[in-house]
């Protein structure tokens, strides 16, 4: 008996002692938000004052100063997720997580993605740089100098501590950013490559089509691609592996989902001065990819956005000038097909004959395990990619064959690429027509930006480098070209006034949700792949229903879950016959609703789980082993409304590609699909009330990488009930896969109106909070807001505002 008191008693000392290092961890990992700290490089006094949702008002007596001070809050709330971004731009990933992260650094390192950021650093004009390297110092000397624990992070991963910061880790960001904005364009290249294996080019139309009906007529790229032997060939396969794995290699673990925004003039304000909304969509993270700050210099204050790792205020406002951006979705890379000389690997063929692989070797060091060496080679297209997760040709049969690579083309990989510049330039601009001056340094890539002024000028412009193609490039970049034919080569950019822009438009609105913003007869080529445009006409019809806007009707337009893809998909089906009484039920609320996907409802969850069984009845027989990923994941409401519709008519996709004589028809398997959605829903029609949206439609703030961690998942990765869908102004897209395939993957990162009436006023908000310590009180303080479509006021620091002085430390002190 005395041994198992003592067994207890040093169980409950050992318990004690683990709860209380727990508390004391707990706290002491909380950086210091409040007192007088001395900081080396700092050579003036800066104020922090944090509201209480941790916000910082930074007031300095120089932009240098107040530059580094972000540098240093983006450090005490953010190291971890600034560490772990810097090592994806550096392509170091595997030093870290070992084996796992092999993949994302062999193709980061094969895009050559620091290198390049090394470049752009050189190329920064003197004063910018020195601005830059303020911001690292700021950084450096939050690393030299904290005394609290490492974030959570470094412990449980053994990480090392951090290298100082220099410029081209906050360029390396700018890139990796613009990399998560244009990748879209590689992976529909990829996709059509695949698809060209089984379909021809109409049936590949069907199932990919495009949102432009003026786009140019495309080349039967099917039967050129059979002329030039690729069907069968491995470099197919090594497409499929890069579809699927390409948002694996950016900042967050899903691509950008494109955006929300829009402006108005004073004719339609209360106010009488304009008024700008911007939602931005990207995939969620816990913390979230932005940091809000205010920045206070002699001759500057500015709030908003800020990416942490990255100095300047990319989104949002100063006293005279508002500003948003959303995706153009321009086609800014291309893939080339490179043919390899049969007898000689080493030489690719170029329009003026063979010509020799740029190599170079890489060395990726990986936790527990060897280095791995990695050879890169180029063309005169850019960095061969067909190897990236392993050695594609190399997998090819000896002979005569033709072999092939696919080397890519992008254009923030071009010289000249940049933004930093740009983006102090707008946290300065003093009117609309100094912002709109300042976006011609936005090079590194292309998008929409709105902006507005208190001198009353709204405007659109888009920026950027957008390759030129010649008139007989028949390809369009929408399909890996011949990279030996000279006329699918880029010949320049077009020219920054040949953009589409707007300033001052008679209607005095002016809205870009990611659609086609070129008008009748625009003469240059920017994409085909604009998309959908739900989103903007719901936007345009709100906007209008009401002559005046104030922030509160922005708000109300912002938290708009109306889907008119879903009122035009329930027009198409109208006529369904579902034999079961759950699904004559479950139609019968279908056909009384009115396309709300509100997260209270049960409509909503009926109509997508009909609309993915509907899909799979469609696709998923003539799609065979590419469903899994070209179906299941995606939503296809473009390709079921031109089947549903008949205008999608290359093959009979609704019937039974195993059993072509059953006659199966559309409205058949309409039917069919409900039922079978219906049923899993709910056994009895009465059940059906009982669902609701928001129970399977959470936003999901997903941790990386402990996400993908059981244990850890609860701990750091953060979730909340929300409504829309990927069709819907409050988006919510769906992740489609799983066994939860309708959980948020991507939604507004952050929502922000500015009111361009009175000084620097307006709202935002954003998700899941200011801190990436899930200690922190700001950790998800902000979730609930977010999802219920709340906001907080720009303003003075009020509530439990906490204020902490930098001053520069003694000399030799550290």
């Amino acid at each position: 008996m005395r041994v198992v008191r003592w067994l207890l008693a040093t169980m409950s000392i050992v318990l004690i002692a683990m709860v209380g290092l727990w508390f004391w961890y707990r706290q002491a990992s909380l950086p210091e938000h409040e007192g007088t700290l001395p900081v080396t490089w700092l050579p003036r006094p800066v104020q922090i004052i944090r509201d209480e949702a941790g916000v910082p008002t930074i007031s300095a007596q120089t932009e240098s100063d107040a530059l580094f001070a972000l540098g240093y809050v983006h450090a005490q709330d953010r190291l971890w997720q600034i560490e772990f971004n810097r090592r994806i731009g550096q392509g170091r990933i595997a030093e870290i997580v070992g084996p796992a992260g092999v993949d994302t650094d062999r193709f980061l390192r094969t895009l050559g993605v620091y290198r390049q950021a090394q470049a752009m650093a050189r190329d920064l004009d003197p004063e910018t740089r020195t601005l830059v390297e303020a911001y690292c110092a700021g950084i450096n000397a939050y690393l030299d100098g904290h005394h609290d624990l490492p974030p959570a992070e470094f412990l449980l991963l053994r990480a090392p501590s951090p290298e100082h910061w220099v410029p081209a880790d906050v360029a390396a960001w700018t890139l990796m950013m613009a990399w998560d904005l244009s990748a879209e364009s590689m992976r529909s290249e990829l996709t059509r490559l695949r698809l060209a294996e089984r379909f021809s080019k109409a049936e590949i139309d069907d199932f990919l089509p495009v949102w432009d009906p003026s786009a140019p007529p495309t080349a039967d790229y099917v039967d050129l691609y059979r002329r030039l032997g690729l069907p069968g060939h491995a470099l197919t396969d090594q497409a499929g592996q890069l579809a699927q794995r390409l948002p694996d290699f950016g900042f967050a673990a899903a691509q950008a989902e494109g955006s929300n925004s829009w402006v108005v003039g004073g004719s339609r304000t209360v106010s009488g001065r304009p008024l700008l909304a911007n939602d931005p969509h990207l995939a969620l993270s816990t913390p979230s990819v932005w940091y809000f700050a205010r920045l206070k210099a002699p001759g500057l204050d500015v709030f908003g956005a800020t990416l942490p790792g990255v100095p300047f205020v990319v989104l949002g406002r100063n006293a005279h000038v508002a500003w948003g951006f959303t995706t153009t979705y321009a086609d800014t890379l291309d893939l080339y097909l490179e043919r390899i000389d049969p007898d000689h690997r080493d030489l690719y063929r170029t329009p003026g004959g063979y010509a020799p692989f740029e190599t170079r070797v890489e060395t990726i060091r990986v936790r527990g395990a060897d280095p791995v060496s990695l050879t890169v080679r180029s063309t005169r297209h850019g960095p061969v990619i067909s190897g990236a997760l392993g050695s594609a040709d190399a997998a090819l049969p000896a002979g005569p064959d033709p072999r092939y690579v696919l080397a890519l083309r992008w254009a923030s990989l071009e010289p000249g690429a940049g933004a930093l510049r740009a983006f102090r330039a707008m946290n300065h601009a003093a009117d609309a027509g100094q912002f709109e001056r300042a976006l011609r340094g936005v090079t590194v890539v292309v998008q929409n930006v709105v902006f507005a002024g208190d001198d009353g000028h709204i405007g659109l412009r888009v920026v950027g480098r957008v390759p030129v193609r010649r008139a007989d490039n028949d390809l369009h970049g929408l399909v890996p070209s011949p990279g030996w034919d000279a006329r699918y080569d880029w010949q320049g950019w077009m020219d920054p006034d040949d953009l589409p822009h707007s300033l001052d438009p008679p209607q005095a609105i002016i809205v870009t949700a990611n659609q086609k913003i070129t008008p009748p007869g625009y003469p240059g080529y920017i994409t085909m792949e604009w998309r959908a445009p739900y989103r903007a006409r719901r936007i345009e019809q709100l906007l209008r229903e009401a002559p005046r806007h104030d922030l509160a009707s922005f708000e109300r337009i912002q938290a708009d879950v109306t889907s008119l893809a879903a009122r035009e998909m329930m027009m198409a089906l109208a006529g369904t016959q579902p034999a079961t009484a759950v699904g004559r039920a479950a139609l019968q609320r279908l056909r009384a609703w009115d396309g709300a996907m509100r997260a209270d409802a049960p409509e909503p969850l009926i109509y997508q789980t009909w609309m993915r069984r509907l899909k799979e009845l469609i696709f998923n027989d003539d799609l065979g082993p590419l469903a899994h990923d070209l179906v299941e994941p995606e939503p296809l409401t473009a390709a079921m409304l031109g089947v549903l519709t008949g205008r999608a008519r290359a093959r009979n996709w609704c019937d039974d590609a195993a059993a072509p004589e059953r006659h199966v028809d559309c409205a058949t398997l309409a039917a069919q699909a409900l039922d079978q959605a219906a049923g899993e829903l709910a056994r009895e029609p009465r059940d059906l009330a009982r669902l609701r949206w928001g129970r399977s439609h959470r936003a999901v703030f997903e941790h990386r990488p402990f996400s993908s961690v059981p244990l850890l998942r609860r701990w750091f990765e953060q979730r909340v009930r929300d409504p829309g869908d990927g069709d819907t102004i409050n988006v919510g897209v769906l992740r489609l896969r799983g066994e939860r395939p309708f959980e948020a993957r991507a939604a507004p990162s952050l929502r922000a109106i500015y009111d361009l009436s009175n000084g620097s006023s307006g709202v935002w908000m954003y998700g899941p909070g200011q801190s990436g310590n899930p200690f922190s009180p700001q950790f998800g303080d902000l979730l609930e807001a977010w999802s219920k479509v709340r906001y907080r006021p720009i303003g003075p620091p009020a509530g439990a505002a906490l204020t902490l002085t930098l001053k520069p430390a003694p000399s030799g002190h550290k």
